[in-house]
């Protein structure tokens, strides 16, 4: 009786919906929503319609339509999980003998730039993205540590820079305008002052031209980490497309321009990779990658060497330690790590003597293979498969409005909306991935990073090393908070904004090249300025 009744029910709950589904009256479908073209701020290949906190994380079209899925996976896989020091020939060994940080993430929370950190500086806190400029009175790397510190090292081998000793303190900046709109509201700017004491540098302090400094003598600034989903479609961006911009520029003559970069319609320098030992080809590419424009093609650039600088873990094109000799040899004159060498690696006695045999294992450049040429471009498909998230709300009046104003006082100039790649032939200078097959390609594709990929001076206090940046790109930046969990904007190279606002006026020194943009935002109204701040957080 009671499965009579429970089938009785269902006929009748089939029926009341057929019924409904017969009504004429009843809601029909909605025809599909046409997105204007700058909703898809990857292109069709590369943009991903995902607001959720996994936003950065998502595969773009091209990774699906090469059958490239699997790879990605893997290489997601080995960008967030821990690498440890044993060479156990698993996908996870190799770590040091001195690193950075022992995972990818660790510094890219959520796949994004990297959070404000205060007090103690602190090498195992998730989502610290900080690397350490540590440089000369000529803007030159110190010569004795790696272009990025390093702080942290595997026993028996001891930190170049103890991290527990760097401490990180704001201070307020008060501008010209004491910190206050023509409205009368006011507005907060801090920035970083870095203390790192003699007693945290293993090595001497050794300048390119031979000099010894003090720790009071040389400079220390913050860089933090950006967002990486979309650099895969920055590198389609065809070569010559860039030195038409950088020339534009130099015509126009409103920004400075980095004289060691370009001059007179011409480059003054490109990457290029000449090392025997990495397979480099020597090729010449534009610079495009990092604050500094340290690197060229995203496959010899920033993911590709960072996984290797950060960890140490060596591969077939990188099979020697990104150290310095001054460390080297500082290492094996150090009777700490003489006695407990032999401990950790007995392969490597020989009769020459423990301080013969630490120096040479430091600076081989015929190490063990630790990871495989399969996983690391299982690695480099998934960094250059990474989406950016989709624009939101530009059909919203207040967005809509804060477009205009933004073009309209000259944002857009440095800030380019849009890009289209070329044929996307991608190079590696490392002569790694040559088939042309190996990972996604974007061929062109209209892309809206926010970027004119060149170097501007804003002349912050505490500026970046040089106080030549490239302009970072806005794409993606308004879900930094939803996708890392940080309770702030984390803005500019040392997340010193901790939102739209405090990045806008950092831009407005005298002697920067954004003054006039500046200028022109100190006198919207409130309500401009606030649509401004929604047009930036949605695209």
């Amino acid at each position: 009786m009671k499965r009579k009744t429970i089938l009785s029910g269902l006929t009748v709950l089939v029926f009341l919906l057929e019924a409904c589904n017969r009504d004429d009256n009843h809601p029909k479908p909605s025809p599909p929503v046409t997105l204007s073209e700058e909703y898809y701020a990857g292109g069709q290949l590369g943009t991903a319609f995902n607001t959720t906190s996994a936003a950065f994380e998502q595969p773009t079209r091209a990774i699906t339509n090469a059958g490239l899925s699997r790879s990605f996976l893997n290489g997601e896989a080995l960008f967030e999980k821990v690498f440890h020091q044993a060479s156990d020939g698993s996908n996870r060994g190799g770590l040091g003998p001195l690193y950075i940080r022992n995972s990818c993430i660790s510094c890219h929370p959520g796949y994004g730039h990297g959070k404000r950190q205060e007090g103690i500086f602190d090498a195992n806190e998730i989502g610290n993205g900080y690397l350490l400029a540590i440089y000369d009175d000529k803007d030159n790397y110190i010569a004795s540590l790696t272009g990025m510190p390093q702080h942290l090292a595997v026993a028996p081998f001891k930190a170049p820079v103890d991290p527990a000793q760097i401490r990180i303190d704001w201070k307020t900046h008060t501008d010209e305008w004491g910190n206050k709109f023509e409205d009368g509201e006011t507005y907060e700017l801090i920035y970083p002052e870095v203390d790192i004491p003699q007693s945290a540098y293993y090595v001497d302090l050794q300048t390119t031209d031979g000099r010894t400094l003090s720790a009071e003598e040389v400079n220390v600034r913050l860089e933090s980490t950006i967002g990486i989903y979309g650099t895969g479609l920055l590198d389609a961006i065809d070569d010559a497309d860039l030195k038409a911009e950088w020339a534009k520029q130099e015509k126009d003559g409103f920004c400075k321009m980095n004289p060691a970069f370009f001059k007179n319609g011409e480059w003054v320098k490109q990457y290029a990779n000449t090392r025997p030992q990495d397979g480099g080809t020597g090729e010449r590419h534009p610079f495009r990658f990092t604050y500094a424009l340290s690197r060229g093609p995203l496959q010899d650039a920033a993911g590709s060497n960072a996984f290797w600088n950060i960890t140490n873990v060596t591969r077939s094109n990188r099979r020697y330690h990104y150290m310095t000799k001054a460390y080297a040899e500082k290492a094996s004159k150090d009777e700490e790590v003489q006695a407990r060498f032999y401990d950790y690696f007995p392969e490597r006695k020989t009769e020459a003597g423990v301080q013969a045999d630490i120096y040479d294992y430091l600076t081989a450049t015929d190490l063990p293979v630790e990871i495989s040429d399969a996983y690391f471009t299982d690695l480099m498909v998934w960094h250059r498969g990474l989406a950016v998230p989709a624009a939101r709300d530009l059909d919203d009046k207040d967005v809509r409005r804060g477009k205009e104003l933004f073009t309209q006082i000259g944002c857009a100039y440095c800030h380019r909306p849009s890009w289209t790649t070329g044929d996307d032939h991608y190079s590696d200078p490392s002569g790694f991935f040559v088939k042309g097959d190996e990972l996604p390609r974007y061929p062109h594709q209209k892309i809206w990073p926010y970027s004119d990929l060149v170097q501007h001076k804003l002349n912050m206090k505490n500026d970046i090393r040089t106080g030549w940046c490239r302009t970072t790109p806005l794409w993606g930046r308004g879900l930094h908070q939803k996708c890392t969990g940080s309770s702030e904007a984390d803005r500019l190279h040392d997340c010193r904004a901790r939102n739209v606002i405090e990045a806008v006026m950092w831009h407005g020194d005298a002697q920067s090249d954004a003054r006039h943009s500046v200028e022109a935002f100190r006198k919207l109204s409130k309500s401009d300025r606030e649509a401004m701040v929604r047009f930036i957080e949605s695209i």
